[in-house]
């Protein structure tokens, strides 16, 4: 499957700016054969937006998302705030199909710094992994990632990808330029790191996203103020090929940890 991650700024808090962006990137991706779009954390709404996301999260935004995946033929998966029926939001994602059909939603599990407590709860669930076009995917956000375990369990439950939107900022740029191929590497999988780049607020974001293969190699990826697509095609026969070279899930001794 042809997998495109949309690296962009973003409008802070203007829902139709940022719905416009996702449209036009998917209709741009499909032109050039991805069935996926992939977009930042918290794309949707703006991420460093404080106060006005617990009213936007109240918007019914994933079916907006949805009549652009239904409209251009794409699946889509989109970083967003939803509603916590206790009150408050989430940091999460949403996967609808290219039928507008939602797939499958997530929760961020790890929560960064006052950052993100200040501003959502924590999701209390690692994403099930779900298969589209073939292929056998899972769900981080952005310091998820940054756990060993949470790819790692993402691996022993045989996903080909890991799709992780992120938002990403200074003085972090080691994340994305050495931690991202080493999780790939270890874990014999794809990683599929979509970033923001620009600035929000009093954060500036480091850019760099990539798809990353099982063997560490990037596939693909864009610098730190690049606004764009990076595209490239997830094979679930090289992760079976990476796990045969570089059998660490094999080689695993679990007792003793």
């Amino acid at each position: 499957m042809t997998i495109a991650g949309l690296q962009h700024a973003g409008v802070p808090g203007d829902v139709e700016a940022n719905l416009a962006i996702i449209e036009h990137a998917a209709r741009d991706a499909a032109r050039r054969g991805a069935a996926m779009l992939v977009t930042p954390e918290m794309f949707v709404t703006g991420y460093n937006i404080d106060g006005s996301l617990d009213d936007l999260a109240a918007l019914d935004l994933t079916a907006r998302v949805a009549r652009i995946a239904r409209s251009v033929g794409i699946a889509i998966v989109a970083g967003l705030p939803l509603p916590k029926e206790s009150g408050g939001i989430y940091n999460a994602l949403v996967v609808v199909d290219s039928a507008g059909v939602e797939l499958t939603r997530y929760r961020k599990t790890h929560l960064f710094a006052e950052l993100d407590r200040s501003l959502f709860h924590a999701g209390d669930a690692l994403a099930d992994p779900i298969d589209v076009g073939g292929v056998r995917l899972s769900f981080l956000i952005c310091y998820d990632v940054e756990f060993p375990e949470t790819v790692r369990a993402a691996a022993l439950a045989g996903v080909d990808a890991v799709i992780v939107p992120t938002a990403q900022m200074e003085p972090f740029a080691h994340i994305a330029d050495h931690l991202i191929p080493v999780r790939a590497w270890e874990n014999q999988v794809h990683v599929v790191y979509v970033n923001r780049c620009g600035a929000e607020g009093d954060l500036r974001y480091v850019g760099r996203s990539s798809i990353v293969a099982p063997d560490g190699e990037r596939l693909a990826s864009l610098g730190e103020a690049e606004s764009g697509l990076m595209i490239a095609t997830i094979d679930p026969d090289a992760t079976a090929r990476a796990r045969i070279a570089n059998p660490y899930l094999d080689d695993r001794r679990p007792e003793l940890y």
